[in-house]
């Protein structure tokens, strides 16, 4: 199946008929779960599912977040070696997850796809497409539209509803991300757990939305004082004031009879706190999908969107809740892409220093730390800014006059000390640290002419 199933199949979700039900789709279990997840269930008298959350700008900006920076790291192939690494850009993996996952998406799109499917359904799902027993190509499937249960020799299984018609792949063609967990064969959904916060987000921006709507007029009774009025008094008394209401009404004069009385019935957004409570929602809805407010623009009471306590915190999320995401994806890609032999040598990684690049003085000070103490040498630092190497530059230097490595504890100085050495005798007549003590000494003594140190 191609990616333009997938995104057929997406599109058909996201435009589900009356009831939520797909057209042509046969009455099964992965039909009943894609009408669940079309609809969702109704929290605060809203529909909640991943259509109607990513309405929420917070959902929207924390997944789009997340997602496309988990994509623009790129993920690398390395080989152990000698008790470190090896880049692979030779290995077939290398071309499958950092070049090219399927014809019709680059990888950053890819990655992003995968990591949105995860925030939104809990899972994300991609077909392998094999030659041999080698992975050639990825191809994303809608999470909404795949199911993943056991067969009777209890090997996992995933049925997907393809155009109205199942198709049933075994677990080895398929690449299957998955998020929290309890052990189970699938991850949980935040949008399944979360609806009664996302429903009284939503909620609240239809209140807002209807209060902005109506002009911030109010709901109300009309009391008429001993006037009793027949029915059909009552339905011309309703008909006048709906001419009265909406944005084009506002500022307009009604009349009223004599003794009539209007008594509002709705509170307005100040007693009910409706900017406050929105407020809260966008630090409900970041809760629920990892995400640091101040990441997508919000900040709480009291705290500024700079400083150096910022730089701890985003430095805390990047540790707490994005590595342990990271790792995911890499330990799933390396158990389900590779064969037992392959793993024992040879590992994918997402590049998490790509987080640094627009922090000058950070890779400045980390590449310093580096030179200085025979971690990188220069020629690893430029390619790392794609630089050419230079010449001199592979030789990995420590503080202590920046001597190569395999020349410390050598009886033998190198040609820049022999150097300095030499111009020390010429200058002073031996070693600066010696004429300096021979001369205080001699001072002290007040011998050969020299006067005494109190004198």
């Amino acid at each position: 199946m191609g990616l333009g199933s997938w995104v057929g199949s997406t599109l058909r979700w996201f435009g589900t008929g009356e009831n939520g039900k797909l057209s042509g789709a046969p009455e099964d279990e992965p039909t009943r779960k894609a009408i669940q997840w079309g609809n969702g269930q109704n929290t605060a008298g809203e529909s909640v599912n991943q259509k109607s959350t990513l309405g929420l700008s917070a959902a929207w900006a924390s997944v789009t977040l997340k997602s496309e920076l988990v994509g623009a790291m790129g993920m690398g192939v390395y080989e152990k070696a000698g008790g470190g690494r090896k880049d692979q850009p030779d290995h077939w993996l290398y071309n499958l997850v950092h070049e090219q996952p399927n014809r019709d998406q680059s990888p950053s799109e890819f990655w992003a796809a995968m990591v949105a499917c995860i925030d939104l359904w809990g899972n994300g799902y991609a077909e392998k497409e094999m030659l041999g027993k080698r992975t050639t190509a990825l191809t994303p499937l809608s999470p909404d539209l795949v199911t993943c249960r056991r067969n009777k020799r209890n090997e996992r299984e995933y049925v997907y509803l393809d155009r109205g018609k199942q198709e049933v792949l075994p677990a080895d063609k398929m690449l299957h991300l998955r998020g929290m967990t309890l052990g189970g064969d699938t991850g949980l959904s935040a949008i399944e757990y979360g609806r009664r916060t996302l429903g009284s987000a939503m909620a609240a921006n239809r209140v807002a939305r209807d209060t902005f709507t109506n002009g911030l007029q109010l709901g109300g009774f009309m009391e008429t004082g001993s006037t009793k009025l027949t029915p059909d008094q009552r339905a011309d008394m309703v008909e006048i004031f709906d001419e009265f209401t909406g944005r084009a009404m506002r500022g307009r004069i009604v009349p009223l009879e004599k003794d009539f009385k209007f008594q509002p019935l709705k509170m307005n957004p100040t007693e009910v706190q409706l900017l406050e409570s929105r407020a809260w929602d966008v630090e409900e809805v970041c809760r629920w999908f990892a995400m640091l407010p101040m990441l997508i623009g919000h900040a709480a009471k009291g705290q500024t969107m700079w400083g150096s306590g910022i730089e701890q915190l985003l430095l805390g999320w990047q540790t707490l809740r994005l590595n342990p995401l990271l790792r995911k994806i890499e330990q799933a890609v390396k158990l389900q892409l590779l064969s037992p032999a392959e793993r024992q040598a040879v590992y994918p990684e997402l590049n998490r220093e790509s987080m640094m690049a627009i922090d000058s003085a950070g890779r400045a000070a980390l590449y310093s730390a580096f030179g200085q103490n025979g971690v990188m040498d220069r020629n690893e630092m430029r390619s790392r800014e794609n630089l050419d190497h230079r010449a001199g530059g592979e030789y990995l230097t420590v503080q202590s006059n920046l001597v190569r490595l395999d020349q410390l504890g050598t009886t033998a100085a190198p040609a820049e000390q022999q150097a300095r050495s030499a111009l020390m005798n010429l200058l002073f007549g031996g070693d600066v640290d010696a004429a300096i003590d021979a001369r205080v000494k001699a001072a002290m003594r007040g011998r050969d002419g020299v006067p005494r140190l109190e004198e």
